[in-house]
C-alpha cells in the first residue's frame, strides 16, 4: 500500500472519529478531548524516555486527567471557576515526587514532567470551554438543560485539516522553495501558501453553516489557523529532530502518533478560541 493511500485511509477514520466524537453528544465531546489530551501527553513522556530522562508519567498525567475534568465541569457550569485553582497544589506533587526517586539529575525529570502541562494539557483544556455555554450547531444528541455546541470545535479542526491536505499536496506536486529546511526539510513555501489558499476558500462558507462569528471571522481565524498551525508542527518537528525521531509514535499509519497529528492544534487552537471569546 503507497504511503499516499495509507496516509488517506488513516486520515478518514482519524476525521471519523474526532468529528464523530464531538459532534454526537456533550460527553462524547468532551471524552474525545481527553482521549486527545492523554494520548499526546502519554507520547510526549515516552519519548522524552528514550534519551535517560525519566519524566513522572503517573503524576504528570493525573495532574493533566484532574485539570481537563475540572475544565468540563466549570465549563458545564457544574462547579465554580475558582475549583480549577485545585490545579495549583496538585503541581506541587511533581517536586514531592521528585523527592523520593533516586536520580542524579531530578531537575530534567521534573521540567519534563511540568512542560506537557503547559505545552498540552493547558492548550486542550480550552476545548471543553469551547463547546459549553455557546449556541450554534446542534450536536446528534443533545442533552436537556445544557447549553452546548460543537460548533467552534468541529470549525477547527476542519480548517485545520483543510490547510493539512491543501499543504501536502501542493507541497508534493510544487514544493521547491523550502519554509525551515533546518528544522523540517519537507515543509516548502509553496505548500504553505497552497494549505493557505484552501483554508481560506473553505473558510468563506463557514458563517452559513456553524454561524459563531461572521465571514470575516472565519476568513481571519483560517489565517490564524495556517501561520501558527504552521508554527506548531514546526515546533514539535524541533522536538522530534532533537531527539533523532521521524515520528512520535507509530498507532496512527501514515501520520505517526498523537503528537504528530495534533502538533498544530497545541499552538493554534488558544489563539482561535481567544479571538472568538474577544472578536466573536
Amino acid at each position: 500500500m503507497s504511503n499516499f493511500l495509507r496516509r488517506t485511509l488513516t486520515g478518514f477514520w482519524i476525521v471519523v472519529f474526532i468529528i464523530g466524537g464531538f459532534l454526537l453528544h456533550p460527553v462524547s465531546f468532551a471524552v474525545t478531548g481527553l482521549i486527545i489530551l492523554t494520548g499526546t501527553q502519554y507520547e510526549y513522556y515516552r519519548i522524552i524516555g528514550k534519551t535517560g530522562i525519566r519524566p513522572q508519567m503517573i503524576t504528570g498525567l493525573a495532574v493533566s486527567v484532574t485539570a481537563y475534568v475540572l475544565a468540563t465541569l466549570a465549563a458545564a457550569g457544574i462547579l465554580a471557576t475558582q475549583w480549577l485553582l485545585l490545579v495549583l497544589p496538585l503541581l506541587s506533587l511533581v517536586f514531592i515526587t521528585g523527592l523520593y526517586r533516586k536520580e542524579d539529575r531530578p531537575f530534567d525529570s521534573i521540567a519534563h514532567t511540568l512542560l506537557p502541562l503547559v505545552y498540552i494539557t493547558l492548550p486542550l483544556s480550552l476545548i471543553p470551554f469551547a463547546g459549553f455555554g455557546h449556541s450554534g450547531l446542534k450536536p446528534i444528541l443533545p442533552a436537556a438543560g445544557i447549553i452546548f455546541s460543537p460548533g467552534i470545535i468541529i470549525g477547527f479542526f476542519l480548517l485545520l485539516w483543510i490547510n493539512d491536505t491543501g499543504a501536502y499536496l501542493a507541497g508534493v506536486t510544487l514544493g521547491k522553495h523550502r519554509l525551515m529546511e533546518r528544522i523540517s526539510p519537507k515543509k516548502s513555501w509553496e505548500g504553505f501558501a497552497g494549505g493557505a489558499l484552501l483554508a481560506l476558500a473553505a473558510a468563506w462558507f463557514m458563517p452559513g453553516w456553524l454561524g459563531i462569528t461572521d465571514r470575516k471571522g472565519w476568513l481571519l481565524i483560517s489565517i490564524i489557523i495556517t501561520v501558527t498551525g504552521t508554527y506548531g508542527d514546526l515546533s514539535e518537528s524541533m522536538l522530534k529532530r532533537s531527539l533523532g525521531l521521524k515520528d512520535s509514535g507509530n498507532i496512527m499509519p501514515g501520520h505517526g502518533g498523537f503528537l504528530d497529528r495534533f502538533d498544530s492544534t497545541l499552538m493554534s487552537f488558544p489563539l482561535v478560541y481567544l479571538f472568538i471569546v474577544l472578536f466573536g
